[in-house]
């Protein structure tokens, strides 16, 4: 196979051009460089499979008259390229090109003359200055996958010098004026063809970028491009549709990514813009999968705390709640009236939430007698870092605002929960979430290209990942 894996990331082209996008990202020269040293690695291994078709024929040799020859079993025993450069084609793809390769053969000759003298050995050609330039193209298939295509190929063989091994010294000036000549043709038919065979094996590959990853087993993350890659003479831009979607029931958000460009930086082989749409589509996606609801009960309250989910507990700040339900344990219900809200500003990550609790008494025969229902109205601040291939997170609480939905104890004043539910969110409600959270979701990636030496930085609108990559495979 042809693992230019980096040209997976160039070449994620969709079936249908249309809206903004919720991820980008921007290959750079340093990251093409990465590329070709895979690519060159490769195409040697693929340019070692070269057969070479036997060669015969006859010819009239003073004062010999008529021979005939053969040459059999090519092989190649070497082949180095040192030195290669990888260009972009602003718009259309890429060109490699290949220069000053070596190429050794090692192969066995026969010759018939004046009818009955037979003779046969060994030789070893060596071509030198071999170069090969080849442009590629990109596109998508009809899944929306990226595909690539050989567009041209040119080659050149330099010098040739052929060491026989056997034989009269005149047979050397038969294979200068013949042979040479004619394994020369056949190389340069064979190299293109490889090259393009390498080329195209890299579509198998390609399948591997994450163009749908799978989140956990409620959500996957979709990467397919949005519009076509955007190349430069110095990188290259992809616009990814960054959403998130509930496993087997897809269904767009209310909502559209919001315009966003990834500024001019190039110390980095690769970067990554995340836009606030991604998380929000996050929230969309879990919210409509029940999984924001939270049951509370007082076993998730750390033994340390003074506050206990029972009524005895509520009771002192709503004296109606012990005198209606004495000594029972309590449980909260949180539900999500709407789906939290991302906005991502220079250096801060903010999440504002909306939620209803409802409290209840479990009474002795474990029914559930309602007390009261909170509008809960609570922003979170969100630290977020790489790990591995991954985008994590935590949250911590920033603010509270609480007003009585309803009662079923009477009135009382919602000012002395704050304390207590201040509690339940920092040492229940945001430690679970946590976990969650810490877990992380997919960046865009292939194979087994991992990300390496990641900067990040929260901008105006997107969080954006600066990395060099490595590949592990």
């Amino acid at each position: 196979m042809f693992p230019w894996r980096w040209l997976a990331l160039l070449a994620l082209i969709p079936l249908a051009l249309s809206a903004n996008a919720g991820v980008k990202v921007k290959l750079t020269q340093k990251g093409l460089d990465f590329g070709r040293e895979l690519a060159v690695a490769s195409l040697q291994k693929k340019l070692m499979t070269i057969k070479v078709p036997d060669i015969s024929g006859k010819e009239r040799v003073k004062p010999i008259g008529k021979v005939r020859y053969s040459v059999t079993e090519m092989r190649v025993v070497k082949l180095g390229l040192p030195s290669s450069a990888i260009g972009l084609v602003p718009g259309t793809g890429f060109s490699l090109t290949i220069t000053n390769a070596f190429l050794s053969l090692h192969g066995r000759w026969r010759v018939k003359y004046l009818r009955f003298i037979k003779d046969r050995g060994s030789f070893d050609l060596a071509i030198k200055s071999l170069s090969i330039t080849t442009s590629i193209s990109l596109r998508s298939d009809n899944m929306g996958l990226p595909a690539v295509a050989m567009a041209s190929c040119t080659t050149t063989l330099g010098g040739v010098s052929v060491k026989l091994h056997g034989g009269a010294s005149w047979l050397y000036n038969l294979f200068r004026r013949f042979i040479e000549k004619g394994l020369q043709s056949q190389l340069q038919k064979k190299l293109c063809p490889l090259v393009a065979e390498s080329v195209s094996s890299m579509n198998q590959f390609l399948k591997t970028v994450n163009v749908m990853a799978p989140v956990d087993r409620y959500a996957e993350i979709a990467y397919p491009m949005v519009s076509s890659p955007d190349i430069s003479s110095s990188s290259i831009g992809l616009n990814l549709k960054g959403e998130f979607y509930n496993i087997g029931n897809h269904m767009e958000p209310p909502f559209s990514p919001a315009p966003f460009f990834l500024p001019n930086q190039e110390q980095s082989m690769l970067y990554i813009g995340l836009s606030a749409f991604t998380a929000n589509s996050a929230s969309f996606v879990y919210n409509k999968a029940g999984t924001l609801s939270l049951k509370i009960t007082d076993d998730m309250v750390p033994r340390s705390s003074p506050i206990r989910l029972t009524t005895n507990t509520f009771g002192v700040l709503i004296p109606q709640i012990a005198k209606l339900f004495p000594g029972l344990m309590m449980v909260l219900q949180l539900k999500m009236t709407n789906d939290p809200l991302s906005s991502i500003e220079a250096n801060k990550v903010t999440v504002d939430a909306k939620s209803s609790l409802t409290a209840y008494a479990i009474l002795a025969n474990t029914k559930l007698a309602p007390l009261f229902v909170l509008n809960l109205d609570f922003s979170v601040s969100a630290r977020v870092n790489v790990v591995g291939n991954k985008l994590a997170g935590a949250v911590t609480l920033n603010r509270l605002d609480m007003s009585l939905g309803k009662s079923y104890v009477g009135d009382f004043k919602v000012g002395s929960l704050s304390n207590i539910f201040q509690i339940v969110l920092k040492w229940v409600v945001l430690p679970t979430v946590n976990v969650r959270l810490k877990e992380g979701f997919p960046l865009p990636s292939l194979g087994k290209i991992n990300l390496k030496n990641t900067q990040l930085q929260i901008l105006k609108g997107y969080i954006m990942i600066g990395t060099d990559l490595q590949n592990s495979g």
